[in-house]
């Protein structure tokens, strides 16, 4: 029997995918517990449609990714932190501070997907990577100042 799984399946398929499953599995498991339904005609169209609208999603997300990943490589975020006299700084700077000065210059990045080098304690400048997606990192210039 053909059957669209609903939801992913352990060592039948993912969600979305159309298998021959025995008909006992299939009536007595997938679709008494509502993981599959029978792939007739309608069900194999709708999943068709599914299948072309997530890529469509998929691949204007990409596109959106790439845009923000050229819009920030290379750019200097300048942060000012109060210091001692010895020039070493009160606490450390982190991918909390990092995000708030990139909110204020019009970008909104989640503070986990900023890496900020462990310790900055020091006045400087500083790589900082910014993982867009699992494509996309792009990396900017943190310049540190007291």
């Amino acid at each position: 029997m053909k059957v669209v799984l609903l939801k992913d399946v352990k060592g039948s398929g993912k969600a979305g995918d159309i298998i021959d499953a025995k008909d006992g599995f299939a009536q007595n498991f997938l679709i008494k517990k509502g993981l599959a339904k029978v792939a007739d005609a309608q069900a194999k169209s709708e999943n068709i449609g599914q299948k072309q609208a997530q890529a469509f999603h998929r691949a204007e997300e990409l596109k959106a990714n790439k845009l923000l990943r050229e819009q920030l490589d290379g750019k200097q975020v300048t942060i000012q932190v109060k210091s001692g006299a010895n020039g070493k700084f009160f606490g450390s700077v982190t991918n909390k501070e990092v995000a708030d000065k990139l909110l204020e210059m019009g970008v909104d990045i989640d503070k986990k997907k900023i890496t900020v080098p462990n310790g900055i304690k020091t006045a400087g400048a500083y790589p900082v990577t910014i993982r867009i997606s699992a494509e996309e990192t792009a990396k900017i210039t943190l310049n540190v100042i007291n």
